[in-house]
């Protein structure tokens, strides 16, 4: 894994600690995850490589919106947070 791939994923999972969850209230659309990765992998050149690649488990990305959203988290609310707290002008869910 890219050492700026896992100091921004890093980084992410700290603010994630910080958010306020009513700050999601808003429904997004269902298309977020894949816009904002989509955005991200232009914007960073990539995203790093699939997780059947990584030599230890991962929680996997349905795991992680339950994480920080809450037993109903989605992928594509996670995909909303997380571009609302990157810092990345080019990221962004319509």
């Amino acid at each position: 894994m890219k050492r700026p791939l896992v100091i921004s994923v890093a980084t992410a999972a700290l603010a994630l600690a910080a958010v306020v969850p009513s700050t999601f209230a808003a429904t997004p659309d269902e298309s977020c995850w894949g816009v904002v990765s989509s955005q991200l992998a232009r914007y960073s050149g990539g995203l790093g490589g699939h997780i059947s690649e990584q030599s230890e488990p991962r929680l996997g990305l349905g795991n992680v919106a339950r994480l920080f959203l809450g037993p109903d988290g989605k992928v594509y609310e996670l995909g909303t947070l997380l571009a609302s707290i990157d810092g990345i002008e080019a990221t962004a869910c319509p």
